[in-house]
């Protein structure tokens, strides 16, 4: 098959069909070169006309703590005892400067993402 650039929508849906056609392909056969190439293109469209919002702060921390499997206690140290965690995760209370800290530590998230400002909830 001939690849071509994903330009449009269409294309975007062609190449996304024969990715999925080809994905498992043996490597280092011509399909597997072709999968690796599809995939480069696809995502380069994917990234220009689909972009994906990178979550809110207490959203990023939900997911991390779900990766890690870890319990709101298991932030008590991070973000200064049960009821600060209970209120930063529920949106009653804003991050410091010195969570932001503890948590990129901890949780490898980065500072660029959990100082995005979010709403409280009322």
């Amino acid at each position: 098959m001939e690849i071509k650039l994903v330009k449009t929508e269409s294309d975007y849906q062609i190449a996304l069909k024969r990715l999925e056609e080809i994905f498992n392909a043996t490597v280092g056969t011509p399909e597997s070169e072709e999968a690796d190439i599809l995939g480069l293109l696809v995502d380069e469209y994917e990234n220009k006309f689909h972009p994906i919002e990178a979550p809110d702060p207490i959203e990023a921390i939900k997911i991390r703590m779900e990766e890690m499997q870890l319990k709101q206690v298991d932030l008590i140290h991070d973000l200064g005892g049960k009821s600060r965690v209970s209120e930063i995760l529920n949106r009653k209370r804003k991050l410091t400067v010195e969570m932001i800290r503890n948590l990129n530590k901890s949780l490898s998230l980065s500072a660029e993402l959990l100082i995005k400002d979010y709403e409280l909830s009322v």
